[in-house]
């Protein structure tokens, strides 16, 4: 199994351009945090009956539902209102929900936060780490045993999959160390198939359906756990440097104070023996620790300058 580290700086290498990250005109910033402000009209605050929680698109909703169940318990009880775990089958569909007011919490990915943020008002707060305080994951390319894929110039010919076009790991970082360092682009040197998750992604190799994938090994942890997949079935072909992982937070216009109750849930939650813990122990997670988007976001947003996104919003 071949190991590499790539730094940020690296993967930068293609360009010195930075993005300059802005929000929606529907928002405001005036305190330059990068996230959007909250209203300070009462008029366009809202304070729901029943809160909406999604996390991230996964190929088991049903496996997450269960693991976030004591959390979602808990925050009934610090806000007093029922709170609801909703199902999303893609990013774009968590941003939209958002977006339309029909999600009040949630957890993005580390590539939709940017776009979460411009274009529907998230405010994030809060990411999972491990009980010394680290945190993060790292993009693996993966392959399984005797596909012939030894390096990543072996992927030259072959099918390469994807999660989604607005995934860090998934398909930036990967997408512009592929054509930075390695010359290589999709749909010109490799073909690209997208898979909408990266357990998808995952399952896809496992089952030689892919030759190899870009994939988030935090999420490969917790699969080999729960034995959804064994170790032996893949092979590592590139590691890269840490990412911050999913970034919880609120939709900007709830009220100030029922934000304030959602980052106590948050922050006040008991991980011992909890449901998910059971979960997400697995990849090594303990505690939630406060985050802000204008520091820990900074290496996404410069891969997306890289990649030459824009934050447009339909």
């Amino acid at each position: 199994m071949k190991h590499l580290l790539l730094s940020a700086a690296m993967i930068l290498a293609a360009t010195a351009a930075q993005a300059e990250f802005k929000l929606d005109t529907r928002y405001t910033d005036a305190d330059g945090d990068m996230v959007a402000d909250v209203p300070s009209d009462p008029a366009q605050l809202v304070d729901p009956a029943q809160l909406i929680f999604a996390y991230t698109p996964v190929e088991d909703p049903a496996v997450y539902a269960e693991a976030w169940s004591d959390f979602l318990a808990h925050m009934e009880a610090v806000t007093g209102k029922p709170v609801q775990f909703f199902p999303v089958q893609s990013n774009a569909a968590q941003i939209e929900a958002m977006r339309a007011g029909r999600l009040h919490v949630a957890g993005f990915n580390t590539g939709s936060n940017p776009l979460a943020i411009a274009c529907a008002g998230f405010r994030p707060f809060a990411m999972m780490a491990k009980a010394d305080g680290s945190f993060g994951y790292e993009m693996e390319f993966i392959t399984y045993p005797g596909s012939g894929i030894e390096k990543v110039e072996d992927i030259k010919g072959r099918t390469m999959a994807f999660t989604s076009e607005t995934s860090n790991s998934g398909f930036k970082a990967p997408s512009a160390l592929m054509k930075a360092q390695y010359g290589m682009e999709a749909g010109r040197d490799f073909t690209p198939a997208f898979s909408g998750a990266h357990d998808n992604s995952i399952l896809g190799v496992a089952n030689k359906d892919y030759d190899a994938a870009a994939i988030a090994n935090s999420v490969m942890s917790r699969m080999i756990q729960r034995e959804v997949i064994k170790p032996e079935q893949i092979v590592t072909i590139y590691k890269s440097d840490t990412f911050p992982t999913t970034g919880y937070g609120t939709a900007h216009n709830l009220t100030p104070e029922l934000q304030e109750k959602i980052r106590e849930a948050f922050f006040s939650f008991n991980w011992a023996g909890s449901s998910l813990e059971k979960e997400f122990s697995k990849s090594g997670e303990a505690q939630f620790i406060p985050i802000t988007f204008k520091e820990y976001w900074s290496v996404v947003r410069e891969i997306d300058a890289a990649m030459g996104v824009q934050y447009t919003c339909n």
